[in-house]
């Protein structure tokens, strides 16, 4: 994969990021526009085994053709010089390419695969900044969050599928819940400090998820360290992250009644280092804490529970990739896992997942890839199954 294009995909998650990609740059008076985006799409083959409650379907494989873990995106940026600041603005829209069931002009219901199916929109970053390299940046807005960012940004299956292959949704997990947890899109006032020599700080004021009366707000932050020796280059990261959850019964659910509502801690720390020499690149990355699971790597909501059962969560993972020399494709190979301990349970749930793929770009903005996930998953009750996905396809930068 050539510099322009990897450079893409990270801008491609970070929502084409707090200043502009400089994908179609469009001048404007004092102001600069660009315009940005992907568009992939992949045949996937997912055969299942082990047992059915832990898979999710009593189904033995299914055959797809959908977005990967990068939905199809495009984005709009503008910056400009304004009182010795730089400021800057972003709305990126994010879809799938297969038919959402939920979102069928059949009443919204998931029966099926039928004629007349669309995507839906998912506006997943809307924010602006201010600041200057001598004293930071100021985000207020939408757009992926502190804590894991590092973490799914160095995901070589950002430009492929990874696990979570086979749904209606609009993109894949990639090794989101099988070595990391997701990031997030969320509302937040974010502030990030000058970069320092390589050293930089960024912390922010989140929305608070899984909240009945919405009484409390969400932190979380990093620090990194960027650094380049020879031809040795890579990044150092840690980070955290907390907030207070609730649970509450259905009378106090129904009527918003703060009495009685339980709270509980949710947070979780993490570690990671990735590290590039001459087209080799390692990447290594853990997290901890409690509450944070949801099962598949997302942040545990209870906004409609009446009790929560406390959990401790774990995991990480292990990536090495290779670019060939003169031809540039991308060999990868990855293994992780995330596993969740309930008080009182048989056992630990596990998701595992073992993941290879070749990455070859056919120009500068275009990635040809093939992957294959072994993902295996054990419930707290022993119960064990396997999901192997196949995925071909290919992902268009501009």
């Amino acid at each position: 994969m050539n510099k322009k294009l990897g450079l893409a995909v990270a801008g491609a998650v970070m929502a084409f990021a707090s200043t502009a990609n400089a994908g179609i740059t469009i001048p404007a008076g004092d102001w600069t526009v660009d315009i940005g985006g992907n568009v992939n799409a992949y045949y996937t083959h997912t055969s299942y085994s082990g047992d059915a409650g832990t898979v999710g379907a009593a189904r033995q494989s299914q055959n797809v053709i959908s977005t990967g873990l990068l939905p199809s995106a495009i984005g709009i940026g503008a910056k400009t010089r304004q009182n010795d600041l730089d400021v800057a603005v972003q709305f990126t829209f994010f879809t799938g390419v297969n038919a959402n069931g939920a979102d069928n002009l059949n009443g919204g219901t998931n029966g099926g695969n039928g004629g007349l199916g669309y995507n839906s929109l998912n506006i997943r970053q809307a924010f602006a900044s201010f600041g200057d390299a001598s004293w930071g940046t100021v985000k207020f807005g939408r757009d992926l969050g502190v804590f894991g960012s590092d973490a799914i940004l160095s995901d070589m299956t950002l430009l492929g599928v990874g696990s979570g292959a086979g749904g209606a949704n609009s993109s894949t997990l990639g090794r989101i819940g099988s070595g990391y947890l997701y990031a997030d899109w969320v509302g937040q006032i974010q502030y990030q400090t000058p970069n320092w020599n390589g050293f930089q700080v960024t912390a922010a004021l989140r929305e608070g998820l899984g909240q009945q009366d919405n009484s409390n707000l969400g932190y979380d932050g990093k620090a990194t360290y960027d650094f380049a020796a020879n031809d040795v280059t890579g990044r150092v990261w840690v980070g955290g992250i907390f907030q207070k959850i609730q649970t509450a019964t259905t009378a106090q659910i129904a009527t918003v009644n703060a009495a009685g509502v339980k709270e509980y801690d949710a947070k979780a720390w993490e570690i990671g280092a990735k590290a590039a020499y001459q087209g080799a690149e390692l990447v290594g990355y853990y997290y901890n804490g409690q509450n944070m699971d949801s099962g598949i790597g997302t942040f545990l909501n209870t906004a409609s529970s009446t009790s929560l059962t406390e959990t401790d969560n774990s995991g990480g993972y292990v990536q090495a990739t290779y670019k060939l020399p003169g031809v540039g494709t991308k060999l990868g190979a990855s293994w992780g896992t995330s596993l969740i301990k309930t008080p009182g349970a048989a056992t630990e749930a596990e998701r595992e997942a073992w993941i290879v793929g070749a990455y070859h770009p056919l120009t500068k903005s275009v990635n040809l890839v093939a992957e294959y996930n072994h993902l295996n998953m054990t419930a707290s009750d022993k119960k064990e199954s396997e999901a192997k996905t196949v995925s071909l396809g290919a992902i268009l930068f501009f």
